[in-house]
Formats: structure tokens, sequence, C-alpha cells
């Protein structure tokens, strides 16, 4: 299979592309690196983008930022930062992306465990979390042409924890590696809209 995967040079997205490349053709992008550029905030060049990779069999995106910190310290606009970015940047992968889908071919999104379990400072990554997991199961009922959508929810990663590991007191990390699996499950497999939980 043809395979995009948005974020490929990030910690996540070289773990996917790790477990993916010995099977498949892997096109790589990146805001600042790989085979082409996609920033997820600006439609446009999500367009460009796919207009550039030509037809795929599969859409991976294993990025997208939200910020965090305490509830009473959040604005407006930094709830914004995380909508437009994790949130409708994949929202816009899959809109813009479906044309350039071969028919049964599918689309991965990113979420993560604090849809479902959040922590203190992590109220906006919890809201964008649940509103892709929401999008997922619904477009998953009226995506064209046999496509399928799927995400994957993976706990703070191991390789992430020096940054992230004050806000994850507690919990058990997972391998970068161990959650690439779950995209080889989403875009080797046959089912949609589902939420594939790594922790």
């Amino acid at each position: 299979m043809k395979i995009l995967i948005i974020g490929a040079n990030g910690t996540l997205g070289r773990a996917v592309t790790a477990e993916l490349e010995p099977r498949h053709d892997i096109v790589r992008a990146g805001r600042s690196s790989g085979d082409v550029r996609v920033d997820l905030c600006d439609a446009t060049s999500v367009e460009t983008m796919f207009g550039q990779v030509g037809e795929l069999d599969a859409v991976i995106c294993a990025a997208g930022s939200v910020p965090f910190k305490p509830l009473a310290d959040f604005t407006e606009a930094d709830y914004l930062v995380g909508l437009h970015d994790k949130l409708l940047g994949q929202v816009r992968l899959v809109t813009a992306g479906t044309p350039h889908v071969r028919d049964g071919g599918s689309f991965t999104l990113i979420t993560g465990i604090l849809a479902e379990q959040p922590i203190v400072a992590g109220a906006c990554a919890s809201m964008v979390n649940g509103a892709v997991e929401a999008f997922v199961r619904g477009a998953a009922i009226e995506l064209p042409r046999g496509l399928r959508i799927n995400a994957v929810s993976p706990n703070v990663l191991v390789e992430s924890m020096e940054g992230y590991g004050p806000f994850f007191r507690g919990f058990e990390p997972v391998t970068a590696a161990r959650a690439a699996r779950a995209f080889s499950r989403s875009v080797e497999g046959r089912q949609t809209g589902e939420v594939y939980k790594v922790w």
C-alpha cells in the first residue's frame, strides 16, 4: 500500500514508519520535514499536500498539539490552538483526503488517554481527544467507497516522559513501538469507527 504519514518525523511518527515501512510504500509529511510539507492548521496547505502525493491507500496522522495549563488559566485563544491543530487539522485531512484515497482505503487519526482519564492542566487535551473520537464514529458511517476510519488512543509514551512526565504522575507509559502496532491494526485490518486504546 501507499501510505501517507503526517508527523512522520515525530516520536510516534518515527515508530509508525518503522512498523509499516518494511511492508508498504511510505510518504512522509510534516510541518518542517518529510517528503512533503503540511501545516494542519491551514486548509490550503492540506489540500496542496494531497495534490502533491497523488493517490493513496491510507492516511495516518501522528501529529497534533494541544496546550497544557491549569483550567483557570485557559483563555479562548488557548482552546482554539488545540481545536485548530489536533481536532480541525485531522478533520481537514479526512475532508480533503477522501477524494485522494482509493476505494477501500483508510484514515487513522490520533487521540489519547486523556479523552477518558483526565489530568490536571489537561482540559483542552481531554476536550479535543474526545471530539476526535466522536468524529471518527460519525464519519465511519458516511465515508464513501468503502473507506474506513479509526483512531489510536495511546497512553503517554515512554519516549515522551522527560517532557510530559510531570503531567502524568502514576500513569504507566507505553512505548512508541507498541502504540505503532495499533496503527498497523487500523491500516491493515478491516474495522472502521474504532478507537484502538493502547494503555
